[in-house]
């Protein structure tokens, strides 16, 4: 489909579809104040601890991999005339460390696209969702749900 990402509607979308956008950069602050606030792990919070840790230095939390995700599909992807939420996700896994100076970008390939029996004026979108480092490997995936309106 032709359509820009951001003025999608429910039947905008082709079981199939692949789709990769943004580049965002992580930094060793960032990582050091998400993990202080939200996953207060040495191996998040100190580069001295982490050094001795298993991870051989400073690590991002997934969760705030996860909130980088959210943060590209905002940027990039979900369609204010049509997102309607999401009523959760599945299979989340992390898959690789995320490291000061690693730079993510998002794939999604859409698993499912099924329109409401109970409500014929939205649909759910399944999509496989990838966080890809600078090299290319995925360092976190899960498959999320969310709700579309349906142009007609």
């Amino acid at each position: 489909m032709s359509n820009p990402l951001k003025e999608r509607w429910f039947e905008d979308y082709t079981v199939g579809e692949i789709f990769e956008f943004g580049d965002y950069l992580v930094t060793e602050k960032e990582i050091i104040g998400f993990a202080s606030c939200y996953d207060p792990q040495p191996f998040h919070t100190d580069p001295a601890a982490a050094e001795s840790s298993s991870f051989n230095g400073l690590i991002a939390s997934g969760w705030m991999t996860a909130a980088i995700v959210m943060k590209l599909l905002c940027d990039h992807f979900i369609p204010a005339v049509s997102a309607m939420g999401s009523p959760g996700i599945d299979r989340l896994r992390w898959l690789l460390p995320v490291r000061p100076g690693d730079r993510l970008r998002v794939r999604l390939t859409v698993l499912d696209a099924s329109r409401s029996r109970n409500n014929p004026h939205r649909g759910t979108i399944t999509l496989r969702e990838e966080a890809l480092n600078q090299n290319g490997k995925v360092v976190m995936s899960f498959e999320g749900r969310a709700l579309y309106r349906c142009r007609t």
